[in-house]
């Protein structure tokens, strides 16, 4: 048989980030605390960078210089012998892009008490978003309301089919695709029947490329019981894979969260501290992000000046750690700038809400913000998610301000958070002893132009905790 050969042609496209715009991202969805220890780890474990001096500063000045994209900054990788050796002017004068702030809002005026949101409620809400038909979303409402603490689900699946009817009888399957979407709304993992089915989820949202990562999911898969009780060596032997493969994939699972839900569990003696502050100014309301934001990070001058008298492995050491700390302090700006915009045109579209509270709340969806913004869906998602806003109303988390819109009767919409609280304020102006059934509040409500079902209303009423019109009547009647 002859062997025959030739080339061919073929054309893709291939997305590749660079390292320093991976980290921006790394850093976006990262909270406060989050961050903190992030930071703290750097700090720790780089020689070139140091914790400037605090000052009276706020990142709500954090802008990009000469009218420039900071995502820009990121386009070219740091060559070193392009500029300077080893100095760029644009870090070593990076404090004087925090502007000193005149007048330091008065933020005591605006601190309240803010109620923790449960893993329910932030799970129901992401339900609101996820586009379901009527019966996914009850079947997704029965998972959640399924759920134990620590965020597994505590029913079987025949247990939760069963729930649903008569209303809807639906099948396993439906219920396990329903359920499927459920583990993968934030935090991942939630929903899981085991711990193994709740690190496969996770280890599965990795980004491909992220070292180690098939290596992590096939110990979990297969080896579970042995990762918590072998060490790297004795686990290698067993497995037959590499003692630093072993290491690089127990690294992976050490960042998973075997217990998603927990983070949302109550606990008195936590409290927020905003990331944005929301006041009212001349101009309209005015935004800052919190100053203690950011540390201010700055490059260690007695380390970058033994770069020139340095030879070898340390010096190729020291140029390492210098890029990686000028690639931390620009994410860090970049981080502050994108949470800012961000916060910024939230608070331009929910002026009602700041005004009026949530009857003036308007729908809006993430995809709006990042047109606005200019940035990906993803970015928003990610900067909006444990982050928190203070405002004259209270601290909200940034993803409370996006809603659903329901339509009205002269082609208009609202937002599915104002229809809850007109909802609410018509169950508390309801006659003693003579509570509005759910069809009554239909109507009123059509009454005003909006057209729910009498199903929509009952899910609103259980979302904010008012029991159903034969319950009220029975507490109206007890002495």
């Amino acid at each position: 048989m002859a062997l025959q050969t030739g080339l061919k042609l073929k054309l893709g496209q291939k997305l590749k980030l660079a390292p320093q715009l991976r980290q921006a991202i790394a850093l976006l969805q990262l909270n406060r605390l989050e961050l903190r220890e992030h930071l703290e780890q750097a700090l720790e474990s780089n020689p070139l960078l140091e914790l400037d001096a605090p000052e009276a500063v706020s990142e709500a000045d954090v802008e990009p210089r000469d009218g420039t994209d900071p995502v820009d900054d990121f386009a070219d990788e740091y060559r070193a012998d392009d500029r300077d050796e080893y100095h760029d002017e644009r870090w070593n004068d990076l404090p004087e892009g925090f502007s000193e702030v005149a007048e330091t809002p008065d933020y005591d005026r605006f601190i309240s008490d803010p109620a923790q949101e449960s893993l329910a409620q932030h799970l129901l809400w992401q339900a609101n978003l996820a586009h379901f038909s009527e019966q996914d979303e009850a079947i997704a409402r029965a998972i959640i309301y399924a759920l134990g603490e620590d965020g597994y689900l505590a029913d079987d699946l025949a247990t939760l089919r069963a729930s649903l009817a008569p209303e809807y009888l639906v099948s396993i399957d439906e219920v396990v695709a329903v359920l499927g979407r459920v583990q993968h709304f934030e935090p991942v993992g939630v929903a899981a029947r085991n711990l193994r089915e709740c690190l496969l989820i996770q280890v599965r949202t990795l980004p491909s490329e992220t070292p180690s990562r098939g290596l992590a999911e096939h110990l979990i898969e297969h080896y579970l019981d042995e990762v918590g009780g072998l060490e790297a060596a004795a686990l290698a032997r067993r497995t037959g894979f590499g003692t630093e493969e072993i290491d690089g994939a127990l690294a992976v699972i050490r960042r998973l969260d075997p217990r998603p839900g927990l983070r949302y569990g109550r606990d008195d003696e936590n409290y927020l501290v905003p990331d944005v502050y929301v006041f009212p100014g001349d101009d309209g309301w005015q935004v800052r992000l919190n100053r203690d934001n950011d540390p201010r990070l700055r490059l260690n001058d007695a380390y970058v000046k033994m770069i020139k008298k340095a030879l070898g492995e340390d010096k190729s050491y020291l140029k390492e750690r210098l890029k990686e700390a000028q690639w931390l302090i620009s994410s860090l700006e970049l981080r502050n700038h994108t949470l800012r915009s961000v916060a910024e045109a939230i608070v331009r579209h929910q002026a009602g809400f700041l005004e009026h509270g949530d009857i003036g709340m308007q729908p809006l969806l993430q995809k709006e913000i990042a047109e606005r913004v200019d940035v990906h869906e993803s970015t928003v998602s990610r900067a909006t998610t444990g982050k928190f806003m203070h405002t004259p109303r209270g601290t909200f988390e940034l993803k409370y301000f996006f809603s659903g819109a329901i339509p009205t009767r002269d082609g208009r919409s609202v937002s599915a958070t104002a229809v809850k609280a007109r909802l609410e304020r018509l169950i508390a102006t309801e006659p003693v002893g003579k509570p509005l059934s759910d069809q009554a509040l239909v109507e009123r409500l059509a009454a005003d132009g909006l057209l729910l079902a009498r199903r929509t209303v009952a899910k609103y009423r259980e979302q904010l905790g008012i029991p159903n019109s034969a319950r009220r009547r029975r507490e109206a009647r007890r002495p």
